[in-house]
């Protein structure tokens, strides 16, 4: 019998004030941090021993988070229940020596990362956040938040063929953004910048890892505002809704059967093998951690991640009205539809049969309707940590999402209702 409802509109509102604070992964988890904590749970250092009391704990990496409930008298060998998600999106990120420039422009130089949309970052604009390493070993969270940076385009005036034979852009040369004038340009004029803005000394930045963001902020879009648009729900959308679902959970306190788990991880859009992806090995680090510092041995940790089941949540494809031949035909997924189940019997997803029915009860639980995803047998299929979490851990996972239009692009789009039928999916499904 299903539950009624923990989340509804509000839930949306929040997520969208939720994406505007955080334009990169070290602002995601700092937001989501904070949330926690409001909600009981309390930072624990890797560095530190860790006692095996109950309650709420979380472990900040990087762009990374791991966090997790302990109910009151859990056994060693109780099961995690694992929402899994990623904190990165594909943007345009500062080179080591950043400042450049031609012809009378002051200009930033950037690398691509991941794969965006390229002519999604055009004449947009832009500003720029990230995170300051500094002399004294610490580290300061940095956003100007307002109108910095400019990728210009050409001129149709420049280039008649544009529009009868596609934009072709060179990463290299069309993508540097500009963000002033003069022809003087000295290194070190972004950081004294940015120290400035700051309110930090000078020469104290030693180490920087900065990214470019739309400054414009999410809205409600459509005739009936039944739609939102706005930048990074691939994938601050899961981490949001996985957020809400385990404060949620944790309510619940002694009565949970399993120990709820939030994990978001960086650098999934590039592959997921750093220190803070899904590759790395956090996740299993923390979780037998857990295990140990509850008094268990090797056979408690191997019997508590043989019963475990992660819900590896991204974002995924909705049916586009203007392309409909690249979807599978049988399988179209729509905004506002419910939360989607990915599946590739290539195993770009981990999604089987037996996954397929734990997700199903929890969305029978919630009152949410869901729906499946699977590529057209034409198109190559995506991936992202569902598979890298079974493999590595062992851990049976189950890669869902919420079906959004014009992934990796700037400005991306979803149905309005599917951040909070997620958000009571996962609550239903950490809480057993």
């Amino acid at each position: 019998m299903s539950e009624p409802p923990r989340f509804d509109r509000g839930h949306t509102d929040d997520l969208m004030s939720f994406l505007a604070a955080s334009p990169t992964p070290y602002h995601a988890v700092a937001n989501a941090a904070e949330r926690l904590e409001k909600a009981g749970f309390r930072q624990v250092a890797e560095t530190d021993a860790w006692d095996g009391t109950a309650g709420g704990k979380y472990v900040l990496r990087g762009g990374a988070i791991i966090a997790w409930y302990v109910p009151e008298g859990a056994a060693a060998h109780t099961p995690f229940r694992i929402v899994g998600a990623h904190t990165d999106s594909p943007n345009l990120r500062v080179k080591p020596r950043p400042d450049s420039g031609a012809h009378g422009w002051r200009q930033l130089a950037v690398e691509i990362y991941g794969g965006p949309l390229l002519n999604s970052w055009l004449d947009r604009d832009l500003g720029l956040a990230g995170r300051l390493s500094l002399r004294d070993g610490t580290t300061r969270l940095v956003d100007v938040d307002r109108p910095l940076l400019r990728v210009p385009q050409l001129a149709i005036h420049l280039d008649r063929a544009v529009n009868s034979d596609g934009l072709k852009l060179d990463k290299q040369r069309h993508m540097q953004p500009v963000w002033g004038l003069g022809e003087d340009v000295r290194d070190g004029d972004l950081i004294a910048f940015l120290e400035e803005t700051a309110g930090l000394a000078e020469g104290s930045v030693t180490g920087w890892d900065l990214m470019v963001h739309p400054v414009e902020p999410p809205a409600y879009l459509g005739r009936d505002r039944e739609l939102v648009a706005g930048p990074r729900m691939d994938n601050l959308l899961s981490v949001h809704a996985g957020t809400a679902a385990l404060a949620a959970a944790a309510g619940r306190g002694p009565e949970l059967p399993y120990i709820p788990v939030l994990a978001a991880f960086d650098h999934e859009e590039n592959g997921s093998q750093s220190d803070t992806g899904a590759d790395g090995p956090l996740l299993g680090s923390v979780l037998e951690r857990s295990v140990l510092a509850r008094g268990g041995t090797y056979e408690d940790r191997a019997r508590a991640f043989a019963a475990t089941v992660c819900l590896s949540s991204d974002t995924g494809h909705a049916v586009h009205p203007n392309y409909a031949e690249r979807h599978d035909p049988t399988h179209h997924p729509r905004v506002d539809g419910g939360p989607i189940l990915k599946v590739n019997v290539n195993n770009r997803y981990a999604t089987d049969g037996s996954g397929r029915a734990v997700f199903a009860a929890a969305c029978e639980k919630a009152g949410v309707p869901f729906q499946t995803f699977v590529s057209n047998n034409a198109m190559p299929c995506g991936t992202t940590i569902g598979p890298i979490t079974a493999a590595r851990h062992g851990i049976r996972t189950v890669d869902i999402g919420v079906a959004i239009l014009s992934m990796h692009s700037v400005r991306e789009l979803c149905g309005a209702k599917d951040p909070f039928l997620l958000a009571n999916a996962l609550t239903a499904f950490l809480e057993g």
